[in-house]
C-alpha cells in the first residue's frame, strides 16, 4: 500500500493542466467520492494496528499534496498551466452584469425639468441651509407664522435663525435679489420638515418650484403654463382646475388639481371618488415679495408655482408609500429598470 501512495503521490506532483477540463478530470481522479484516495482509505481500515500510523500519515501527504495541485492551479497568477481558472469555458451560460436604474424620484425630476425647458425655463438651485430672510422674511411670512416655530422647521441656529429650508422659495428670492427681469427659472431641490414620517409624509422631500417675472405677466399667462405641465406629463386628455386658496407669497393664490389619471376623472378610491387629485400650489408673486427683492412691483409682476416630486410620482408610478423612495429597497428600484 506505500508504494501505492508513493507512486500517486509521483503522479500528483508532476500533474500539469492545460484547460479547465484537465483539471477537473484529475480532481475526480483523487479527490472524488470514488477516487483513488477514497479508494486507499477503504483499504486502510482493514489494516493491522501497528501499520495505520504511518500509512495514514502518508495518505494525508498525498490528500494535501492532491489538494494543493488544485488550489494551485485555479487561483495562479496569469500565465501558463497556472492560469487554468482564466480560460473562458465557452460552454457556460453568460454571467451578464446587472444594470442599475434611476431612482423614480430623479425619472420623474428630470422629466419636469425637460417640460419646463421647452417652455425656456432656466434650472437653479439654491442652499439647503438658510437664513430667516430667505426662507421666510423676504416671502412675506409674518413673525409668528406656525411655519417658524419649532414643530415645522429644523432650526440649526438661533438669534440668528439658521434652519434647514422648508421649501425652495429660498432659491426664488436669491435669483429676484441677483438678476433683473425678466425671469424665468424652476428651483428643483430637497426640503426638511419637522413632521412624522408615515406612508404620505416624511421630514424630507423633493420639490420643484418655477418662477416667471417680466412685464404684464397674467393669471392666465400662469394657467396656460400648468395646463401644459399637466397634459406634457401625463397625458393629453388632462384637465386641471384652480381652487382659491392662501399662501403668504401669492395674490391670488390657488390649489391646481388634475383629473384624475387612473379613473380618467370618473371617481375611485385613489381620487377619493371626486375624480379630481391635487397636485400643486400656485399663484401670482405678492408685490411686497418683489419689493423685497429691489423688483418694482408697479412695473413687474409675475406668477410661481411650486409642487412636490413625490406627488407627482405618487400619480404618475402608483407609489402608495412614501417612505419607499427612501429606504433602498432594490426590489422596488428595479421596476424602474424599463422607465429610463
Amino acid at each position: 500500500m506505500k508504494a501505492k501512495i508513493d507512486r500517486l503521490l509521483a503522479e500528483v506532483q508532476s500533474f500539469t493542466a492545460e484547460n479547465a477540463e484537465m483539471l477537473e478530470q484529475f480532481r475526480i481522479r483523487f479527490l472524488g467520492r470514488k477516487g483513488f484516495l477514497q479508494e486507499l482509505f477503504d483499504e486502510f481500515k482493514t489494516l493491522p494496528g501497528d501499520q495505520k500510523r504511518e500509512v495514514g500519515q502518508l495518505l494525508n501527504v498525498l490528500k494535501n499534496a492532491a489538494q494543493d495541485k488544485v488550489n494551485a492551479f485555479k487561483e495562479g497568477p496569469g500565465t501558463g498551466p497556472a492560469a487554468v481558472s482564466t480560460v473562458a469555458d465557452l460552454t457556460r451560460p453568460v454571467n451578464f452584469l446587472e444594470s442599475g436604474s434611476r431612482h423614480p424620484l430623479s425619472l420623474v425630476r428630470n422629466e419636469i425639468i425637460r417640460i419646463f425647458s421647452r417652455l425656456g425655463f432656466s434650472v437653479n438651485e439654491g442652499p439647503e441651509i438658510e437664513d430667516d430672510w430667505h426662507n421666510f422674511t423676504a416671502l412675506n411670512f409674518a413673525p409668528e407664522h406656525p411655519a417658524r416655530e419649532m414643530q415645522d422647521t429644523f432650526f440649526i441656529e438661533k438669534d440668528p435663525d439658521i434652519v434647514l429650508r422648508t421649501h425652495t422659495s429660498n432659491a426664488q428670492i436669491r435669483v429676484m435679489e441677483k438678476t433683473k427681469p425678466p425671469i424665468r427659472a424652476i428651483f428643483p431641490g430637497r426640503v426638511y420638515r419637522n413632521e412624522a414620517i408615515s406612508a404620505r409624509a416624511h421630514c424630507f422631500f423633493h420639490q420643484v418650484e418655477g418662477l416667471y417675472i417680466d412685464k404684464n405677466v397674467t393669471f392666465a399667462d400662469l394657467k396656460q403654463t400648468l395646463h401644459y405641465f399637466a397634459k406634457e406629463m401625463f397625458d393629453a386628455d388632462t384637465q386641471i382646475r384652480l381652487r382659491p386658496s392662501y399662501f403668504p407669497f401669492t395674490e391670488p393664490s390657488a390649489e391646481m388639481d388634475i383629473s384624475c389619471n387612473l379613473c380618467g376623472g370618473k371617481g375611485c378610491g385613489f381620487c377619493k371618488y371626486t375624480g379630481w387629485v391635487e397636485i400643486l400650489g400656485c399663484g401670482m408673486v405678492d408685490p411686497a415679495v418683489l419689493e423685497n427683492c429691489g423688483i418694482d412691483s408697479k412695473v413687474y409682476s409675475g406668477y410661481a408655482w411650486g409642487m412636490g416630486i413625490e406627488r407627482i410620482t405618487n400619480l404618475k408610478y402608483q407609489v402608495k408609500d412614501l417612505r419607499m423612495f427612501s429606504e433602498n429597497d432594490l426590489r422596488f428600484l428595479k421596476q424602474f429598470e424599463s422607465a429610463m
